[in-house]
């Protein structure tokens, strides 16, 4: 099995799911005691966020590839960013090591194509939402990518920083994202990406009657994949 490298800690929450996943599918694969060989560098999402709100992602992209550097430099056969929003800058990464990237809307689409949806929801951070890094590459698998309107933006922004961030589960939020989520099948959604990797921790497949794509349990299991090939 190839050693999966992991660059996390955006936000250190989500990437102890990435960790979690990977084992309990490893085990379940492979049996008995086995677990990943892996290894990560988790980095401090503060400064990480600063950049984000500031637009320096060139500098956000260059510290992040530094670390990219470290984890390959430890052994991993590929990396996996386990965020969403930030391979906003994964061509900056790929650019700087000489291991492969396990790319998470390439995966994600992946799953959605095979499963035969076109029309799908997209929720995550603002970034994800509004910027072509990342409905350019699903769009680039043949999917229509519909996103909430700009206050439902807000909202699905917010929670995202002020509470799954920082390990908040709310009820009450759910209740707005399981809204937010109506008013996309309304507008034609089939299907929807949580396409943050903190949302998993918000909405599960039994709050709604569309199909959810959860992009961490689907990049997890890639990594999984990739490792035994």
């Amino acid at each position: 099995m190839k050693t999966i490298g992991l660059l996390g800690g955006m936000s250190w929450e989500s990437t102890e799911l990435y960790y979690r996943l990977i084992n309990e599918q490893t085990r379940t694969l492979m049996g008995g005691l086995h677990s990943a060989p892996l290894v990560m560098v988790s980095v401090d999402f503060q400064e990480i966020e600063q950049l984000q709100n500031d637009g320096r992602w060139r500098q956000a992209g260059e510290l992040l590839a530094g670390k990219a550097q470290a984890v390959e430099a430890a052994g991993a056969d590929f990396l996996v960013i386990c965020t969403n929003t930030m391979h906003r800058v994964a061509e900056q990464i790929q650019a700087a090591i000489n291991i492969p990237l396990l790319h998470l809307a390439d995966a994600t689409a992946s799953e959605i194509v095979r499963d035969g949806f076109l029309n799908v929801a997209l929720l995550g951070t603002r970034f994800t939402m509004e910027q072509d890094f990342y409905k350019g590459r699903l769009e680039e698998h043949g999917l229509n990518v519909l996103v909430p309107e700009p206050d439902d933006r807000d909202t699905v922004h917010r929670i995202i920083y002020d509470e799954l961030c920082l390990g908040k589960v709310e009820d009450a939020s759910r209740q707005q994202y399981l809204a937010v989520i109506d008013r996309l099948a309304d507008a034609g959604a089939d299907c929807v990406i949580a396409g943050c990797t903190e949302i998993g921790m918000l909405v599960k497949q039994p709050d709604i009657e569309l199909k959810l794509f959860d992009t961490t349990e689907i990049h997890a299991l890639a990594a999984v994949a990739k490792a035994m090939q």
